[in-house]
Order: structure tokens, then sequence, then C-alpha cells
């Protein structure tokens, strides 16, 4: 048994198999399926780190391992400054069960002075750090996840019982830029369900009061107010900035005009809607959204409903009520559904509706399928430009 420190690398370099620089740098080249794991400091990553390297610091190690390294029997080339937490990192994944695990020597220091290349992770502030911590903590969004949803835009159609929810977890979360359109003041009546909004502000508008909100909960994120009501005018200059639209219309023209519009300019929208108790959503992805994205593309919002109902068929949340708390709950998914967007993470609700009943406290799932006849998404589209219906407007 090994008795000293010396020693003890000795035994375990014995026992761990090595791989030099030259030999990772082929494999990495030739696009062999491997993992590559940095077990230096947070601090040392900051300085650079090895292209498609998982970061996961070797005090960490037994901790995070099975989190970050799912897969036992896959292939791990461990490395760190100069060889040796590696070696200490790879015998440790072996008593952990990881059955092909090498370690790189002598490790990053000889790698970046052979001038191999390497990557710099997004610069985030020591405030950003603390602030998004619980979101680095998770491999899907890290600092790299991280700083690619502060660099984000995403556009809020309404600042009100869906689009508070949305905005105010979305701002939290770190989204760079919110795009609020919303032409309306704030009124007593919204305050059961527009949580965005305070008595204070009632008379205020909406957008104001969003901006207001959003600027006490995160100033990281920058608020561009439309204080415009969404027109066939102005849809094309408002979309034009943003990647992802949540859409927390509450009428049917302005529905059908997000969703022509998101056709013709490939921007993914989240839908959403909430009648009484019951509450619904999906994500829409059109063909030219489906290549920016590299996903497949799924319905749109006419291949469920080629053309609006009847005004009286449609009567508003003014007319026939809404619980409040229902709002959250729909407007919440529309976030998460537009962060695994911004992401490329987990799998959306495109091509599937997800029904909520309050009263029952059911949630169910339907499967959408395309519309080959589609007047908007289908091969021989009959609307290529904006309509303007009429007199369908409704208050949420």
């Amino acid at each position: 048994m090994p008795t000293t420190y010396t020693d003890l690398i000795a035994d375990i370099r014995k026992r761990t198999k090595q791989v030099s620089l030259e030999e990772l740098k082929r494999r990495i080249e030739a696009r062999e399926k491997l993992t590559l794991l940095d077990v230096r400091e947070k601090d040392e990553w900051r300085g650079g780190y090895i292209p498609g390297a998982v970061s996961l610091p070797r005090g960490f190690l037994e901790i995070q391992a099975e989190q970050k390294l799912p897969d036992k029997n896959a292939r791990i080339v461990a490395y760190c400054a100069g060889g040796t937490r590696s070696a200490l990192a790879a015998a440790t994944l072996q008593e952990l069960g990881y059955t092909n695990v090498e370690t790189a020597n002598p490790g990053f220091v000889r790698w970046k002075d052979l001038n191999y290349p390497i990557e710099l992770p997004p610069q985030l502030t020591d405030a950003q750090r603390e602030r998004y911590s619980r979101h680095i903590l998770l491999p899907e969004v890290g600092e790299v996840g991280q700083a690619r949803l502060l660099q984000s835009k995403v556009l809020l159609l309404g600042a009100g019982g869906l689009g508070s929810p949305a905005a105010l977890y979305l701002a939290a979360a770190g989204v760079g830029t919110l795009g609020v359109v919303d032409a309306d003041v704030v009124d007593a009546s919204n305050l059961q369900r527009q949580i965005i909004h305070a008595t204070s502000r009632v008379g205020m508008l909406k957008v104001e009061s969003a901006a207001k909100a959003i600027a006490d909960l995160n100033p990281d994120v920058k608020v561009v107010a439309h204080k415009e009501r969404l027109s066939s005018g102005n849809v094309e200059r408002i979309f034009a900035d943003y990647e992802v639209v949540v859409d927390g219309t509450d009428n049917f023209p302005t529905r059908y005009l997000v969703n022509d519009a998101s056709v013709f300019m490939g921007k993914p929208v989240v839908h959403g809607s909430i009648f009484r108790f019951d509450g619904q959503v999906t994500t829409f992805i059109s063909d030219k959204a489906a290549k920016k994205l590299g996903v497949q593309a799924g319905p749109c919002y006419r291949c469920l409903y080629p053309e609006p109902p009847p005004a009286h068929l449609a009567p508003s949340c003014q007319e026939a009520g809404v619980l409040g708390i229902l709002c959250g709950i729909i407007g919440t998914v529309q976030a998460t559904e537009a962060i695994k967007l911004l992401l490329g993470k987990g799998t959306t609700l495109n091509g599937r509706l997800m029904t909520y009943d309050s009263l029952k406290m059911k949630f169910r799932e339907l499967k959408l399928r395309r519309d080959p006849t589609c007047p908007v998404c289908g091969p021989n589209p009959a609307i290529t430009s904006y309509i303007d219906y009429e007199g369908f407007c409704s208050v949420g």
C-alpha cells in the first residue's frame, strides 16, 4: 500500500491510462466520441479551457460526477493544469464505477504552450455569478448557458394575466432584453391576476409598470416598451429584433396576426390562453424557425383553427371571468418553454398541446398535426400577406 504522496501518485499512474496531448488533439480533430473533463478550479477555467470540455472542479467530483457524467461507460479524458489532479480524479471515477477513464498528461498549461485550440468562457461579473449561481450549477445551463440568456431577446405580447408571470420569471432568469407590447393602462380589476402591477401604479401604462417591476427585480434586464397595439402595419418592425415570441394576447385577430408573422419571419411562438378555470399552452415552430433552431417544424395556429370563430362564440375574460392563479401556472409554463428554446435544451411543446383544468387539477396532452392544406404553413399557401380581422377584440 502507498505510504507517501509520491507513492500514491505513482500507484495511481500505474492504474490509470494516460493519453498524450498530441493524441488528445488528434481525437478531437477526428471528432471521436469522448467527454473532456476539466477538473481545475473555476478561476483556472475562466482563463481558458479545451473546447468542448465539461468543468467539474476536483473538490466537487464525488458530489457532482453522476449529475454531470451520467454515462459510466462513456470514454472520459480528464485533464488539469499539469496532470496530477486529473490522475487523482481518474482514480476516483474508477472507484465510482466509471469504466473508460483516461487522464491527459501533462495538462492544460502545456496544451496552451503548444498553441493548441482553447476557448474562453463568458466573462460574467462576480455579482452575476452570485445572482445566477443556481442556474450555473445546472450542467444544462452553466456559465455558457447563462451568458446566452443574458444576450437573448424575448418579446412578450401583453403585460396582462399571462405576460405578468412570464415576464417576471424571464427577468429573474436573466434574459437580457424583454420587449413588452401593450397599449393599455393598469386598472384595479387587473390586480387579481396581473401580478407584475401594483395598486400604486393603477392608471400607469402597463409597459411602464412592467418595466418598473422588472428593474426592481433584476437590473441586468433591459426592457423595451412598445406602447402600441400590434397591427399588420407594425408587426414586422416589432418582431424583427427578437428570438422568441411569448404570446399572451386575449383576442383572435391578434393571434392570427402573430401566427402569420411568425411563419413569414421564422420566429418561434410560445402560445398560451386561459378561460375561466382552464388554460392551454403550446409552442409553434414554423419551417423557417425550425431551420434556425435545428429542430423539426410543427403545426401553426391556423392548422388548429383555420379561421376565427364568430365574435359571439368568443367571450372575453371580462365577460366570463377567470381564476387569477390560473394565469400564473400558464404564464410560467410559457416562460419555461421560452428558456428551453433559448438554451436549445429539453423537449418543447412543439406539436403538442398541454391543457390544464384547475378545478380537477388535471393536466392533459394532445398531439397536434400539421394541416397539409394549411393556408399559411402548407406547401401551397393561400395567405401570403396580413389580414386585419375586425370585431373580435376582448379584454384579458
